[in-house]
């Protein structure tokens, strides 16, 4: 793709709603993992409500998945209001990205199904890996995007991009934690997870305003 580096019409429309696609069916299909109870798994001793409460960590898979994947979001929509251009690499980093967020259904599956298991190190492995390697592609696609101003609108301050910039260089390093933290204790990796999540609704609720 030819870009040309003194025009600043927006080129990511397609990109943009292509993407939005992608983040809408994701966290779509968390809730599948969440099973309604049957009328004949209903007993004298075993109401209705007990069967729900034992759904407890699909329950909380679900609401972290759903505010971690908005969140992203959030942080993929501020992005593109700086990002005015796009080329062959970039639609790649961002297609890598779109390819982790519909993962993410998956592992949300797996700690909940196994998170009271002997194998629930190796599902929580899985999901702070996840977000390791999301929070990586998130960096790249910004430093690719933000190097030399390479596609971003010519309007932008330093002060914005330096803003930017500390943002992503957090997420890596916290997520890694979580990661290596998961083969010690479950419950502490999804709470650093928890964490991250409320932590970055806020950071990108801040930045917007910064921004608007």
């Amino acid at each position: 793709m030819q870009v040309n580096p003194t025009s600043d019409e927006k080129e990511t429309g397609r990109i943009e709603a292509f993407s939005d696609g992608v983040f809408a069916i994701a966290i779509t299909l968390l809730v599948l993992n969440i099973r309604v109870p049957q009328t004949q798994e209903v007993l004298p001793s075993l109401g209705l409500l007990t069967l729900l409460l034992r759904q407890w960590p699909f329950f909380l898979a679900f609401f972290l998945s759903f505010m971690t994947i908005l969140v992203m979001w959030v942080n993929h929509h501020t992005l593109f209001n700086h990002i005015r251009r796009t080329d062959g690499p970039f639609l790649f980093l961002n297609g890598f990205l779109l390819l982790l967020v519909t993962f993410v259904p998956f592992p949300t599956a797996l700690l909940a199904e196994f998170i009271e298991h002997s194998e629930a190190k190796v599902a929580a492995v899985v999901y702070s890996g996840t977000y390791l390697c999301i929070a990586l592609a998130f960096s790249a696609l910004w430093k690719y995007a933000s190097t030399n101003y390479r596609l971003l609108d010519k309007h932008i301050s330093r002060a914005q991009v330096e803003r930017i910039n500390i943002h992503y260089r957090v997420g890596p390093p916290a997520y890694l934690v979580a990661f290596v933290v998961s083969f010690l204790n479950v419950a502490a990796s999804v709470g650093i997870c928890m964490l991250l999540a409320l932590w970055f609704t806020y950071t990108a609720s801040f930045s917007r305003r910064l921004n608007s």
